[in-house]
């Protein structure tokens, strides 16, 4: 009895498990066809509307890119005729050739130097600005102040200020050239073959050794019996010129100088 029980408990089961299946494929065909075909149809057009509208919008965006390099190309070409058309800078008329030489050392004037400073001989062609005068002067490191050959010296007032007068001598010549310098001050001056110290005048001269030019203190005095119308002492040799006693004239003056004065200058 209970053998048939489970014999014919066995088919019913397996009807309630086919039930089910069925159960659950019909709910899962329902899930696939939910949607109808008609809304379907719509969204198919709804694509087809975005699609001619995108390639609307990419021939539009070609014919404005054209319109754009048809706009820029008629500008370039409006500079460049603008450019061609242009009138011409005038232009100056070529410089001639020069007809002369350049300028060489020598008519600058020449010096040598060490360390900045002029090398000089032991006598030097001096040029003394003003009246334009080249005389010989003697390098002597054992004055302390330089000096000048001057005549007639006469001392008098200005504006309440001390001015001395004087002449100096032109080379070569019996002539004299009158200067007036204001004194700077006076010095005593111990001569050798004097008993008593000296009391000059000093002023200041412009002068030129070589291509150095400098403006210094002299002391003025007659040096008519003296080799040299110059001494160059220790004031403007100090920190400016090195002496080289084993030369004479180690310098030049400027062809400009030598060109229109040759009195006292070495030939």
């Amino acid at each position: 009895m209970g053998s048939k029980r489970l014999r014919a408990g066995l088919p019913a089961f397996s009807v309630v498990v086919l039930a089910g299946a069925v159960l659950l494929a019909g709910c899962s065909a329902d899930r696939y066809f939910m949607v109808p075909k008609s809304d379907l149809s719509e969204l198919g057009a709804s694509v087809q509307s975005q699609r001619a509208t995108l390639v609307t919008m990419e021939n539009n965006a070609t014919v404005r890119h054209e319109k754009i390099l048809e706009h820029n190309e008629a500008a370039t070409q409006k500079v460049l005729e603008a450019i061609a058309t242009q009138v011409e800078k005038p232009s100056c008329p070529p410089v001639p050739a020069q007809t002369t030489c350049p300028a060489s050392e020598t008519s600058k004037g020449r010096a040598d130097r060490l360390k900045g400073k002029v090398i000089v001989g032991e006598v030097e062609n001096f040029y003394l600005a003003g009246p334009g005068l080249i005389y010989k002067a003697r390098i002597d490191s054992g004055a302390e102040t330089s000096s000048i050959d001057a005549r007639n010296i006469t001392r008098f007032e200005r504006d309440g200020r001390n001015w001395v007068r004087f002449d100096v001598p032109v080379p070569g010549t019996d002539e004299l050239v009158t200067l007036e310098k204001e004194i700077s001050r006076r010095v005593k001056v111990i001569q050798a073959s004097a008993d008593e110290a000296e009391r000059r005048v000093v002023v200041e001269l412009q002068f030129s050794i070589g291509d150095h030019q400098q403006v210094a203190e002299f002391t003025l005095a007659d040096r008519s019996n003296l080799s040299y119308q110059a001494l160059i002492g220790r004031n403007i040799l100090r920190d400016v010129m090195l002496i080289d006693v084993g030369k004479e004239y180690a310098t030049e003056l400027p062809e400009s100088i030598r060109a229109g004065n040759n009195n006292g200058e070495k030939q």
